[in-house]
C-alpha cells in the first residue's frame, strides 16, 4: 500500500528525518509514536506530498509521491493537525467545495457527502457554519473532509489534540470505524491513544525510526519484560540461592530495608515464562512463606521511554528551528481554547 525508502529531510545543519524505511500494509490502524518534535509531523508531510524530502522516496499504491502526486495523492485523505476547514462555509458548503476540489465526479458527489457526513457524525450540523462548531465538530468535519473521494489511505496528523475527555473517546472509536473500511495512519504522542486505537507502532526519536512493531510485540521485545515483587519470610543467603538457581530469572534485586523480618525481592524474568508455580514450590519446601507475591509487566510507556532515551526536549527545540512549528500552534490555539471555551459552549448549546 505504502513504501518509504532510506527517507531524509535536512533543514540546513539540522536532520529532522535520518534515513527512516517502513511498509504500510493495507486494512490496518498504524501508529506513529514519538516525542514532541521528534520527526512525526515532517513523516507525515512527505508521506502526504506538502513537503519534500532531501532524499529517498515515498510510493502510494505504486505511485511516487513527488513524480506523480496526483495519482499517488488520488489514494489519500489528509487530516492535519489543525483541520483545513473554512469557517465561513456550511458544513455541507465546504465537503462540496472538497469534493470539486478532488474532482468527484458530479454524479457521485453528493453520495459522497452524505456518506461522509453519516460516518463523521456530522450531518445533524450540516447546515451551521463551522465557525459556530465546537472543536469537536470541527474535527469531524476535517475527518469529512479526508473520506471525500473513497481514498484507501487515511492520513491523520494529532487527530485528538484539543480535545475533551468525551471527544477524544468519540474521535478515537471513530478511527477504529475507519480502520474497517480504510488503511489509517495517526500520528502521536500520547501513549494511551496509539495502545488503544492501533493494531502497529512506530516509534520515532531524534528523526529516527527506532522501533516497528505491534503494541504486545514491543513489549515482549525489551529485556525484563516482566517483574515480580515479592516478599518472604526466610533466611536472606537461602531466598538469594533459591532465585540464583532458577534459569529463567534474569537478575533480581533485594531490598535491604526489609522490615519485621521479611525479605522484599524484585524479580526479572523472561517475558515468555511464569516463574510463580516453580518460585512457591521451591521456598515451600525451604519452610520460607510468602507474604505476598505482585506480578507486573513493562507497560508501552515503558518501553517509549526506554526506546527514546533522553534528548526529547533537544530534538524538539531544533525541530522548532527548523520551522517545524505544529505544536506551537497547538499550545497557542488550546490557550485560546481555555479562554474562550465557555463562551464557545454557550454558542453550541443555543445553536444545536
Amino acid at each position: 500500500m505504502i513504501e518509504v525508502q532510506n527517507l531524509t529531510k535536512k533543514y540546513g545543519s539540522h536532520t529532522a528525518l535520518d534515513n527512516i524505511s517502513f511498509n504500510v500494509d493495507k486494512g490496518m490502524i498504524y501508529g506513529f509514536l514519538g516525542p514532541n518534535g521528534a520527526g512525526k509531523s515532517t513523516t507525515m508531510n512527505i508521506m502526504t506530498g506538502y513537503i519534500a524530502a532531501t532524499s529517498g522516496t515515498v510510493k502510494i499504491n505504486g505511485f511516487d509521491i513527488l513524480k506523480e502526486p496526483e495519482k499517488a495523492k488520488k489514494h489519500i485523505g489528509y487530516l492535519p493537525e489543525l483541520p483545513p476547514v473554512y469557517q465561513d462555509m456550511t458544513v455541507r458548503e465546504y465537503l462540496k467545495f472538497v469534493s470539486e476540489i478532488k474532482q468527484v465526479k458530479k454524479s457521485e458527489r453528493a453520495g459522497q457527502i452524505n456518506e461522509a457526513m453519516e460516518q463523521t457524525g456530522v450531518a445533524d450540523v450540516q447546515g451551521r457554519l463551522i465557525r459556530n462548531l465546537s472543536k469537536g465538530y470541527r474535527q469531524r468535519v476535517g475527518l469529512a473532509q479526508a473520506l471525500i473521494g473513497q481514498p484507501e489511505v487515511i492520513i491523520l496528523d494529532e487527530p485528538t489534540v484539543g480535545l475533551d475527555p468525551k471527544q477524544i473517546i468519540e474521535i478515537r472509536e471513530l478511527i477504529k470505524s475507519l480502520g474497517k473500511k480504510h488503511t489509517v495512519i495517526l500520528s502521536s504522542h500520547i501513549l494511551s491513544e496509539v495502545s488503544a486505537v492501533c493494531d502497529h507502532i512506530m516509534i520515532i526519536s531524534k528523526g529516527k525510526l527506532v522501533a516497528s512493531d505491534t503494541p504486545e510485540g514491543l513489549m515482549t521485545l525489551m529485556k525484563g519484560g516482566k517483574q515480580l515483587e515479592i516478599s518472604v519470610l526466610g533466611e536472606r543467603q537461602e531466598f538469594e540461592k533459591i532465585l540464583g538457581s532458577m534459569e529463567s530469572v534474569d537478575e533480581y534485586r533485594l531490598d535491604d530495608t526489609a522490615e519485621n523480618g521479611e525479605l522484599h525481592a524484585i524479580v526479572h524474568f523472561d517475558a515468555e515464562q511464569d516463574i510463580r508455580k516453580e518460585l512457591f514450590y521451591r521456598l515451600a519446601a525451604s519452610d520460607m512463606p510468602i507474604m505476598s507475591m505482585k506480578l507486573s509487566e513493562k507497560s508501552l510507556e515503558d518501553v517509549f521511554l526506554e526506546l527514546t532515551g533522553d534528548g526529547a526536549d533537544e530534538a524538539a527545540a531544533d525541530e522548532a528551528a527548523a520551522d517545524e512549528m505544529a505544536d506551537s500552534d497547538t499550545a497557542v490555539e488550546a490557550a485560546e481554547m481555555s479562554d474562550d471555551g465557555g463562551e464557545e459552549a454557550k454558542a453550541d448549546e443555543s445553536d444545536i
